[in-house]
This record gives C-alpha cells, sequence and structure tokens, in this order.
C-alpha cells in the first residue's frame, strides 16, 4: 500500500439516527479542522465533486468527517465508493478542499453547529447507543442550538429530564456561547416512541407467573411477551423490537449448591428492570431485581472484546461457529442474544478495518449450508471499503478473509 493510499484511508460509519446519512472518516482533519454545511456546490471542490454525484443531497463537514445524506431511494452500495473516490481525488488535488479562507467565512452558528456535533459524537452518543438511541444537532440559528432525539431516546419517558440534566449541562459548560437549547423531538411520533406512558404494573415478591409463560425452546429460555412487556412498560411490539435490536438486556443465571436446579432470569431496558425465577420442576416466580445492576450491564459492553477472544481461541477445525452456536458458547440464552452477538461483530469489523487487519468476525457464519456470514457482515464490508473486490463473489471474499486471518492468527 503506497503512502498516500495510507493517508487517504476513508472509513465510512452510518448514523445511528438516519439511514440516509453516512459520515466518511478521515485520518485527520479537513482545512485545519474546519466545520461547514452544503446545500449545493458552489465554489467548494469538495462540495462540486460530492454534489455531480447523483443522489447526494448535503454535505456537512465536522473536523475529520464528512456527512453526506442521500436521497431516499439511492442505493449506497453504489455510493459509497463513489463518493470516497471522489473525496479522495479532491484531497489529492487541493489543499483547500472546502474553498479559500473558508473557516474566516463560516459564520458563528456553523462554527457553533460543528462544535455541538464534535462533543455529541464523542461524549455523548457513544453511551446511548447502548440504548438504542441517538442525539444530533438539528440546527443552530443566532446562538439557540436545536436537538433532535431518536431510536431509544424517542418517546423515552426520561428523554426531557436527560436533555435538561445530562446534555444540556455538559453542552453549556464546553461552550458558553450557547444561548438556549431545544429539544425539537416529536416524542410521541416516530416508527419506535420506545417507552409507553403508561408503565404498567410493577413486579412484586415472588408473585407466581402463569404457566405457559416461561418455556424453553432449543435450549433457549423464551418468555411471553404480551406478558412480560408491561411489567418493562412497552407494548408487545416495543418489546419485541427491543430485543431483536438490543435494547433490552438479558441475562441468566443458573444456580450452585443449595439453588442447584434453579434458573433466574433478568431483562431489563434503561429504566425498568423485571426478574424471576424458574424451579426445577418449572415452576416459576417473579423476584425483585438484582440491585446490582451496573455489573451485567458492564458485561454485555464488553461484549464486543469476548467475541473477539472466542473466535480468536477457536482452532481451525471448530471454525465456522454459528452465531447461535458462538451466542451459547458466551453464555447468552434469553431472546434476542444473536442479535447482540452479530452487533459485537460488526463492532469487531470496525476495529479490524480501523487497524487494517483481518476480520474476525469472517469466522462466525449464519446457519444453513453455505457456511457464509450474514448479509450484514458484507454490506458493513463494502462500507468501511473493505468488501469483495471487482469480480470476486462474497463466497470467494470470504474464503480469501478467511486465509488471511488464519495465517495471521498463526503469527
Amino acid at each position: 500500500m503506497s503512502d498516500t493510499a495510507t493517508r487517504r484511508r476513508i472509513r465510512a460509519q452510518s448514523s445511528a439516527g438516519d439511514p440516509d446519512v453516512v459520515g466518511f472518516i478521515l485520518d485527520a482533519p479537513i482545512q485545519d479542522g474546519a466545520s461547514v454545511r452544503f446545500e449545493a456546490a458552489g465554489d467548494a471542490p469538495l462540495a462540486g465533486a460530492l454534489f455531480t454525484l447523483a443522489g447526494v443531497v448535503r454535505v456537512e463537514v465536522s473536523g475529520a468527517t464528512i456527512w453526506v445524506k442521500k436521497h431516499a431511494e439511492a442505493d449506497w452500495g453504489s455510493l459509497k465508493p463513489a463518493i470516497a473516490g471522489a473525496i479522495r481525488e479532491v484531497l489529492d488535488e487541493t489543499d483547500a478542499p472546502l474553498g479559500q479562507d473558508r473557516r474566516i467565512k463560516t459564520t458563528p452558528d456553523q462554527d457553533l453547529l460543528g462544535a455541538v456535533e464534535n462533543l455529541l459524537n464523542q461524549q455523548v452518543n457513544p453511551a446511548v447507543a447502548a440504548h438504542g438511541g441517538h442525539i444530533s444537532v438539528d440546527r443552530v440559528e443566532g446562538g439557540t442550538v436545536y436537538l433532535r432525539m431518536s431510536g431509544g431516546c424517542q418517546g423515552c419517558a426520561a428523554s426531557a429530564a436527560t436533555l435538561r440534566e445530562g446534555v444540556e449541562r455538559m453542552l453549556r459548560a464546553a461552550l458558553p456561547q450557547i444561548d438556549k437549547i431545544v429539544d425539537v423531538t416529536d416524542h410521541a411520533a416516530g416508527e419506535n416512541p420506545f417507552y409507553e406512558r403508561d408503565h404498567g404494573p410493577s413486579p412484586v415478591l415472588n408473585r407466581p407467573v402463569p404457566e405457559g409463560v416461561i418455556g424453553w425452546e432449543d435450549g433457549q429460555i423464551m418468555v411471553d411477551p404480551d406478558y412480560l412487556a408491561p411489567k418493562l412498560g412497552l407494548t408487545p411490539e416495543t418489546f419485541r423490537a427491543g430485543l431483536h435490536r438490543g435494547d433490552i438486556v438479558g441475562v441468566t443465571e443458573t444456580g450452585k449448591d443449595d439453588d442447584s436446579g434453579k434458573t433466574r432470569i433478568i431483562l431489563r431496558t434503561t429504566t425498568r428492570a423485571w426478574a424471576a425465577e424458574v424451579d426445577a420442576n418449572g415452576t416459576a416466580r417473579e423476584i425483585p431485581p438484582p440491585r446490582m445492576i451496573e455489573a451485567a450491564s458492564a458485561k454485555e459492553k464488553d461484549l464486543s472484546k469476548r467475541v473477539r477472544a472466542h473466535l480468536e481461541g477457536l482452532a481451525e477445525n471448530e471454525v465456522p461457529i454459528t452465531y447461535g452456536a458462538l451466542a451459547r458458547a458466551l453464555g447468552l440464552w434469553t431472546p434476542g442474544s444473536v442479535g447482540k452477538v452479530t452487533r459485537a461483530l460488526e463492532t469487531t469489523m470496525r476495529e479490524d478495518a480501523a487497524a487494517d487487519r483481518p476480520f474476525i468476525a469472517a469466522r462466525a457464519v449464519s446457519r444453513g449450508g453455505e457456511h457464509l456470514p450474514g448479509k450484514g457482515y458484507f454490506d458493513l464490508a463494502r462500507a468501511l471499503s473493505r468488501g469483495p473486490r471487482s469480480g470476486e463473489s462474497e463466497p470467494d471474499f470470504h474464503a480469501r478473509e478467511l486465509r488471511h486471518l488464519n495465517a495471521a492468527l498463526a503469527e
């Protein structure tokens, strides 16, 4: 790889709040860290190059990240490499991709917008993303910052308090030039306002769980969502979606010694928790959730490290391993475990791409005769500029990645 290619390495990062927005992250800030937003080509070389691509709607530059918004009907599969190529070409040709004296031409509101975006991306969103949420700056006008919540934050009864007590305090401390902060989120709308206004009844000590609510299927504990959702303040639909996305964290514990034969189930959202104990004879009762919830939460946040360590420790004759088998090997048995494992695998892919390593995630595959990873693996590989080469099939790319990985692990 040439020095120029190394300097121009670009990583694509999807927006947690908008599927039509992707950030293209460089190794260094553009033009002394300028922040600017383009709605049309104008006289800036970078904007001119990107707006010639069909589907590009808006371009925002903030430090080392170029955020591009596309038309809803445009396809990221073909647009991402074209955008990355255009960025490389412009940066190779000029030292002023944003136009001459861009920092002087930016308005105070533009500078403030860029500063708020950086703080949100670096200090806020990594934390709220663990609960399926995202906070973005909608616009800045006259020193007033307009914030928008999405994902798990939208519709959350605690969102207003989160904004006032956490995000607003942090933003004002770092950026005293802010005049007002306004939440423009429609918490009553959206595809999935996560929390209901009616939080339902709370668990009580040793309350019997009706027969049929808890069962076993293929070695996994299954809990009836129609029964459990109100306990967590959710509708059955948002409960199922939360399990699928990993917004609801589930932990199972097997009893030992005097508790041998018993199983404890704990499920929690960001604000509520529910627990039950299942006896060896199958009867179950609700119990107070453990107070030491943070230990389990930290364990979940560390899942990508556990996934990497397990995959690295497998012998060649033990791979590939299915997502379900990997989840069970890590002690994850509750519904939604496979979803949590696949998201952890995606985290390892981003880490490996940044370090220019083969994907350890190549060792995990979907259940089926083809022994290939799921579609998300190949989509993310392409987004990270590490997908199949021109004319190379997905199976051939996967086989090549496995060969490089096994050689690297053998060193």
